[in-house]
């Protein structure tokens, strides 16, 4: 069988979410589930710029090992006008004592956990279609005020 080239990314951009107090329901069949609400955020990037509208949420699935697996959905507005409807789900793992200290707020180095996610993005507007057909992949960071991502065009 003939092997495929690997595939490259480009960088798309670099997205920053700020994000409420999370509320905390009890424990449902499925985990510990937490709802935390996206309060605002920018994009920039290469192919456009924008702002996150409020009122998109994210419904995360807490493991009993810590891990947690996202489910995001939030709305960008782009300096020229243009409505994009962005998804993703995520995942953000490591040793307990690291996530621990994420929970707690605090200030913690990337590279000792693992946060990645899949946005995929919806759009009507004509000049922005392209990104309704491409895969897209993020490496992201836990701040204490927030999240920040990168994000790559699978090419």
């Amino acid at each position: 069988m003939k092997e495929l080239p690997e595939p490259k990314l480009s960088l798309l951009g670099h997205m920053e979410l700020s994000v409420a107090k999370p509320h905390l329901p009890e424990k449902t069949p499925v985990g510990n589930r937490r709802i935390i609400q996206v309060t605002g955020g920018k994009f920039e990037g290469e192919y456009f710029n924008a702002k996150v509208l409020p009122g998109g949420d994210d419904w995360i699935t807490v493991r009993e090992d810590g891990t947690i697996i996202q489910d995001v959905r939030i709305t960008l507005e782009t300096d020229d006008g243009e409505i994009i409807l962005m998804t993703y789900r995520g995942i953000r793992t490591g040793e307990r004592a690291v996530l621990n200290r994420l929970d707690q707020g605090e200030a913690v180095d990337p590279d000792e956990y693992y946060f990645r996610t899949n946005p995929v993005f919806e759009t009507g507007s004509e000049k922005y279609h392209w990104m309704n057909n491409r895969i897209f992949i993020s490496n992201g960071i836990r701040m204490p005020e927030g999240v920040s991502y990168s994000i790559y065009t699978v090419e």
